[in-house]
């Protein structure tokens, strides 16, 4: 008999914790009041946050019968292209600062083909400027359906520069790791791998060494035609701290562009290149490119947003006009990091449409201009490889001055 109360018992105080435990209700009986329970019950629920808003928001009916929107005028392009403004930081060190513009916002690299030619890179040792430099195509340039279709700017001579521009993210040092005398002939068999049509080579300044590297990058380039004879090949090259006959020994090594960036305009050099660089030198080095063969195709570019003005732009450009540069290039600078130069101004895309505008009334060969354009993006290259092409065929400067547009058309339904 005391078995059997204790096991009533325990049963009793399980039920009574289960009910307490998980907010069960209490038993009712047939003779309690159903509507006073119910009402007990609703008194202890607590509406949420979420049911408050959405009881307060707009009905369906409103989003289905809504169409105030439909006879609004288009937005003014001054509206479109304004800035928006953020508070970050917490309470007492607030800061406001400029969003990144819409047109400036790429996709994060992760496609296969984008690991594909990661992986190889690493596997040679190779290094490039789309990595070290964080340019924002790495995206577009390396997510190409296939590596023949992607495009990839290989940096020589390691990832460490003896310069320090105010712009670039490049790692510097005074005493850089010694060359890689493997290097030339690895950067041939990455790209014979790839079966590119056309490349980008480029490097960092090597101010510790006696020829500044010269002889390494013409090294490089006349692997790469050994081993691809019909590989179109740019080289970015620095200015050899003004040693001409260094950049005549580069040019005549078997290249099809020389390129070599002003970076800025002349009044802004001081401020945003090393010292070792000036607008002048670097335009004896694109003339010294055009005497040493001059059937090469010279090439330059330029930041805009770093404070410029309309006539020093136009100042720079005519410069390079009366040098015989072919291609120029205009793209928006973009900070590093915070211990880089600030940007002054995000360029609007209208004001690229007339600088590039400009600079074909000026007589460019070509001319690639927009906020995301780098000196070696693809879309440039398209079409100097069309151009190089040519004129391997025979074809006469006129004839590819008189298709120019043509050209661009093609590439812009591509």
């Amino acid at each position: 008999m005391a078995t059997s109360v204790n096991r009533l018992r325990c049963l009793y105080i399980s039920q009574s914790y289960k009910a307490s435990r998980f907010g069960l209700s209490s038993r009712h009986f047939a003779t309690a009041n159903p509507d006073s329970a119910a009402s007990s019950t609703s008194a202890r629920r607590r509406t949420t946050t979420f049911q408050d808003k959405l009881s307060a928001g707009p009905s369906f009916s409103d989003f289905v019968n809504d169409n105030s929107g439909l006879d609004n005028p288009p937005l003014d392009p001054s509206e479109v292209y304004a800035h928006k403004t953020a508070t970050v930081r917490p309470v007492g060190r607030k800061k406001e600062i400029t969003r990144l513009p819409s047109w400036l916002k790429t996709p994060i690299p992760d496609s296969e083909n984008y690991q594909r030619i990661k992986k190889d890179l690493r596997g040679l040792n190779l290094h490039t400027v789309c990595e070290e430099a964080r340019c924002p195509n790495i995206s577009d340039c390396w997510g190409g359906s296939s590596k023949a279709a992607a495009t990839a700017t290989i940096m020589l001579m390691g990832d460490t520069c003896t310069r320090g521009c105010r712009f670039c993210s490049v790692k510097t040092s005074r005493t850089p790791p010694p060359l890689d005398p493997h290097e030339p002939e690895h950067t041939a068999e990455a790209l014979a791998r790839w079966g590119l049509g056309y490349v980008v080579l480029t490097s960092v300044d090597r101010d510790d060494l006696l020829d500044g590297g010269a002889r390494h990058f013409a090294e490089t380039v006349v692997k790469i035609k050994q081993k691809s004879p019909s590989i179109l090949v740019e080289c970015l090259t620095g200015d050899y701290a003004g040693d001409l006959d260094m950049v005549a020994l580069v040019a005549r090594s078997g290249l099809d562009v020389y390129a070599h960036n002003v970076e800025t305009v002349e009044a802004l050099t001081a401020q945003v290149r090393d010292r070792r660089a000036n607008f002048q030198q670097s335009l004896r080095v694109l003339e010294a490119a055009k005497r040493a063969k001059p059937s090469l195709i010279t090439k330059t570019s330029l930041m805009l947003g770093l404070g410029e003005v309309d006539a020093q732009i136009r100042d720079a450009l005519g410069q390079l006009r009366a040098s015989d540069v072919d291609v120029v290039t205009f793209g928006q600078y973009m900070r590093p990091t915070k211990r880089h130069m600030p940007v002054h101004e995000y360029v609007t895309p209208d004001r690229f449409e007339l600088w590039r505008q400009r600079a074909l009334d000026m007589g460019f060969l070509y001319y690639a201009s927009g906020p995301l354009v780098r000196s070696s993006y693809k879309a440039g290259e398209a079409f100097i490889e069309n151009v190089l092409k040519k004129r391997r065929g025979g074809a006469g400067k006129a004839k590819e001055a008189a298709s120019v547009e043509n050209i661009l058309a093609e590439e812009a339904l591509r």
